[in-house]
Order: C-alpha cells, then structure tokens, then sequence
C-alpha cells in the first residue's frame, strides 16, 4: 500500500498545484469586477459668472477650496449653461433636453400655476419627463436635492419626490428663494416653519440650515452610493448674509459689494466641508464632485469683480457672458488631477453623461455621453458639437452654436448675428455678412431644433 502511495504521490502533488493556480485564476478574475459606482455631488451655485472664482481669473473674491477643487480634477473652459435663467436652465440639466425641446423654457410660460407675483406662468416638469436622479435611483442610487428647485410648484406633477428624488430639502418656487430669511422651507411634500424669520426677522439664514442637511446627508451614507444635488441660492440677490467675513472693512467699496464678496466666500467655505466631510468619512476618492452655475453673473460688477471676465453679457443675454459658465469635475479614483479642458459641452451633456457614469442606459436625448473626457487624456470626441438655445424673456431669441461659429437672433431681429469664437471670443465683431452659408446652416439648424411648446410663445 506505501508503494502505491509512493508510485502516485507526484501525479497528487501535480493535481494540488493545479488546483491551487487555479483557485488563484478564480481570484484573479473575481478582482476584475466593474469597479464600485461612484457617489456623484452636483453642486451648482446661482447666478455665479464666469470669472467669479479665482481657477476662472478673478482677482479679488477669494476662493482657495474651490480652487483647490480644480487642482484635484478637470476645470473646463467651455461649459454652456442650459439658458441664461434660472428655471429652464435647470430644465435642461434635469432631462437633458435643450431649451427647443425640453417642458420649462422660462421662468414663466403661459397657463402652469400662480407664482409669488400672482399671475400665472409657473410652468412644471412633466410626469413623463425622465430625470438624470430617476435614472440614477434605477440603478441603486439613494438621491437627495438640498437646495432651489424651480421646476415644480405644490400639487403639480414637478415636485423633486415625484421626480426621481428619495429626499427634498429646499425652495420650490425660485422668486420665494430669493430670500436667505424664508419664513418657511420644504422638507420633502411638507411644510418646514422658520419661526425665527417670521416678520422680517433675520434668525436663520438658509443657507446655513441647507449645509447642515448636506454634512447630515453625507454623514448617514454607507455603502450604498448616492446623487446628491445642491443647487444652492448663493449668490443670488436679494444680497443678504448674516457675517461680512474678511471683507466687513473693505470700507470703499460699496455694502453691496461687500455683500456679494462675503456670499461666494460662503459658497467657497461651504466646498471645503463637503469635502472634508467626505474624506472624513472614507469617501473622498469615491465621490464625482461636480461644480457649476446656473446661467452667467447677474451682474458684472465691472471695476469691482468683472463677473463676466471678458465674454460679453451676462444673465438674460444669448452672448457668451449669460451662457458660459464655470464647471469643475473632481473624482480622484478616476480622474486624474490638475488637468485642463477646453471641449465645449452642455448642461445637456449631463444627464447622458451621468447616466453612463452610474451605470443606468440614457433615453434619447439632446446631450451626449463625455464621459470618456473624465478617464481618457486624449478622449475620441468630435469638437464639432451643435447647441441650440431659445429664450423668451422680453420677446423671443435665439441663438446657436455650431464648431467654432456661435450666432443668435435677438429680438424682433431680421437677420442673424454670428461670432467666430477662435477669433473674436468677446463677440465683438460680426460677420454675419461675410460668410452667408454658415448663417444659412444655423437658421435651417434653429428651425429644425425648435419643437412648438403650449406654454411659451414665439410671438
């Protein structure tokens, strides 16, 4: 019997070996599972212009934690805003449709419910239109907004819990956000009194109780991932902050202007908690930050801050200086950082993008999937992208841009105005006349993009 063991003891150390790599093979293939979905934050301020960070050149406001952002990840140079206001704007990034096609397109329509102004136009997504948040809940995603909402008013089918969000904390209606002393806030579908701001008393400022949800938030998550959406109000007007901070003695300038200052300081400071909060909490590297505004500056604040930089305009304006507006994207894990980016994208770009990030399939929509910009140096996408814009505040505008070439059609306007972007970046100096096929390209491109809506009027 020992002789026999002796005689096959080679072919069972033979058999151990194999079935030992072999487990290891096993191993091997169970670490190349997708990698774990990350967490997205989208914070988006409002009204903040181009040039109002210091990555973005501006000299004076002081913003070290978002600056430090961009270090940690990409910083785009040409990032368009879905409209120059508020509530399409937000329509846009929510459906990631553009303004030609997508339910709100003003911030006031025909019909849709009574505002704060007492007339009607308040105008809500629709319970058929999809959300990058719904897409993201399908996929395991706990969603949460913290913030303003301006796409749906109590009772209509544009509630954030009704479109896609697990958890609302925040203004519904954009013009009662215009206060940062509200007497009362919405927690979900119910009514959040603010005693300390009853009768114009100024106890509680929101944003501080809109930062308090957000670390609250991070803090509860474990290991499931989640879309967190801050669409704070700083700094939109009315101008209001309860501490001056660094700039209470800056005494030539202006109360307004120190105002202003102090609120995107707040902004800034508020950055630099979620981000400690995150890495307090393990989940740092894990977590897209995503850093943006809503539409341009409000106001240029020219000699003081010069909001707009160089683009023309500013909020309400088709030029650059309404439109453009800053965006980081930070991820550690997979996105490597100080890099810089001049692709032109869309707040319609974000839905599909996100969508592609948090593993869900995106509907047929406006923007695309660049995704492929976040983990690829030198990713395969075309720069000959299309982006289409209409907007109906004072009468009805258009404007387009095409490669290269951006070209709106203002008000009661015969003929189109057109840009070449390379050159003129400022939108000085048009050459609609200069070059009649690329104006007729963009009025064929306008007209096809442009879908009829029932509630806003091209007349």
């Amino acid at each position: 019997m020992i002789q026999l063991l002796k005689a096959y003891l080679p072919l069972f150390a033979l058999f151990l070996c194999i079935s030992f790599w072999s487990c290891q093979g096993r191993v091997a293939i169970a670490k190349e599972e997708p990698a774990i979905k990350p967490n997205i934050i989208f914070i988006m301020a409002d009204d903040l212009g181009y040039a109002d960070v210091g990555c973005y050149g501006q000299k004076v406001i002081q913003t070290p934690h978002i600056d430090a952002l961009a270090k940690s990840g990409i910083q785009f140079s040409q990032c368009y805003a879905g409209s120059p206001v508020c509530a399409p704007s937000r329509s846009v990034l929510m459906t990631g449709l553009h303004t030609g096609h997508t339910t709100v397109r003003g911030n006031f329509g025909k019909g849709g419910v009574t505002g704060l102004g007492g007339g009607e136009g308040r105008i809500p997504l629709a319970k058929e239109d999809i959300t990058i948040a719904e897409l993201l809940s399908e996929e395991g995603y706990q969603t949460a907004m913290i913030g303003k909402w301006g796409l749906g008013e109590p009772g209509t089918t544009g509630l954030p819990n009704d479109q896609g969000f697990d958890y609302f904390y925040g203004f519904l209606n954009q013009r009662r956000a215009h206060t940062y002393y509200p007497e009362y806030i919405w927690r979900n579908k119910e009514k959040v009194d603010l005693p300390a701001n009853h009768e114009e008393r100024h106890g509680q400022y929101i944003h501080d109780l809109f930062m308090e949800e957000t670390i609250s938030f991070i803090e509860q998550m474990d290991d499931e991932p989640f879309f967190l959406y801050l669409p704070y109000t700083l700094p939109h007007d009315d101008y209001e902050i309860d501490d001056l901070g660094k700039y209470v003695d800056s005494i030539d300038w202006t109360y307004e202007e120190r105002v202003y200052a102090a609120m995107v300081e707040r902004l800034d400071v508020s950055v630099g908690l979620i981000s400690t909060a995150l890495k307090e909490h393990g989940i740092f590297d894990n977590t897209m930050i995503i850093f943006t505004s809503d539409n341009g500056a409000a106001r240029r604040w020219e000699g003081r801050f010069n909001s707009s930089g160089s683009l023309r305009g500013r909020k309400r304006d088709l030029y650059e200086g309404g439109l453009r507006v800053p965006l980081i994207i930070s991820y550690p894990l997979q996105i490597s950082s100080d890099r810089m980016s001049d692709y032109p994208l869309s707040f319609a770009d974000f839905l599909p993008t996100l969508a592609s990030v948090g593993g869900a399939e995106s509907p047929d929509v406006d923007g695309i999937d660049i995704s492929e910009i976040f983990f690829n140096d030198n990713p395969e996408l075309s720069d000959d992208r299309r982006f289409y814009w209409e907007f109906y505040e004072g009468g009805y505008q258009q404007a387009v841009r095409i490669g290269l070439w951006k070209a709106m059609l203002g008000v009661n306007a015969k003929e189109w105005e057109l840009y070449d972007l390379t050159q003129d970046p400022t939108e000085q100096n048009n050459i609609a006349s200069q070059h009649p096929d690329i104006v007729q390209e963009i009025s064929e491109y306008a007209e096809q993009e442009h879908v009829e809506s029932p509630y806003y009027s091209t007349e």
